[in-house]
């Protein structure tokens, strides 16, 4: 027992901060999406579930939400940007520039993350085969089960992942930090969205940042490894690879 320890607070002690700091948001992240699963298998969640749909519709009108008129088309234009089409537009651009870039190995660790993480969402909305929300109208159209919510889950992965591709590109710590900081606001926007327009419910957008958060941190770390083993080492430039 002892001697296992050891080796274990060895590699702890032989590893960056960040990439303690990614281990440890990740097994959050697990822990969380397992009790968020548990609690809306047993029906626990619900009350919550349906208290936060409808405080987000006038009392008078449910089929209208909170704010004003143009907040519901605002909340349309934010989804969208979660939506299969504009995710995949800038997961192909990203690959297409990394491509053009020299940046091949780059290039596949992104598709990976994306294809995999794609098909993970819906996986688990297969297992887990949730209804949509039926208490208050939806105000988007949808054609999946609930729970993760997809919009949630691909956002975290492929803003997440493009957000820490970049982050490698830039030297200056403020500029990462806006960089992580975009990714993270448009990640939790779309889940916000979904929420308000009735068509998730808050613990299918929780579970799904949950997943993602996880699934982009697994892609990080094991593109990590690779590179430090020799197995990623990328091309300078474009002119090099030519």
């Amino acid at each position: 027992m002892l001697p296992t320890l050891k080796r274990v607070v060895k590699w702890f002690g032989g590893r960056e901060p960040a990439v303690l700091v990614s281990l440890l948001i990740a097994v959050l992240s697990v822990w969380a999406f397992i009790d968020l699963a548990d609690n809306v298998l047993e029906g626990e969640a619900q009350d919550f579930d349906v208290w936060v749909l409808e405080s987000m519709r006038q009392t008078d009108d449910p089929s209208k939400p909170i704010g004003p008129g143009w907040m519901g088309e605002l909340g349309r234009d934010v989804t969208s940007l979660g939506g299969y089409a504009i995710l995949t537009f800038f997961t192909l651009a990203a690959a297409s520039f990394l491509w053009l870039d020299g940046k091949h190995r780059t290039m596949v660790t992104l598709l990976i993350a994306a294809i995999s993480g794609l098909f993970l969402s819906h996986g688990l909305k297969w297992w887990f085969q949730r209804p949509r929300p039926d208490v208050v109208p939806h105000l988007a159209e949808v054609y999946t089960s609930s729970f993760p919510s997809g919009h949630s889950m691909m956002s975290a992965v492929i803003y997440l992942t493009l957000g820490t591709i970049l982050v490698t590109a830039v030297k200056r710590r403020r500029l990462r930090v806006f960089i992580l900081g975009i990714s993270l606001l448009l990640t939790v926007a779309v889940g916000l969205s979904r929420v308000y327009l009735g068509v998730h419910y808050p613990t299918d957008v929780l579970a799904g940042w949950a997943a993602g958060l996880v699934w982009a941190i697994l892609c990080w770390l094991v593109a990590r490894w690779m590179q430090q083993h020799g197995h990623l080492q990328e091309e300078k430039n474009g002119d090099s690879a030519n």
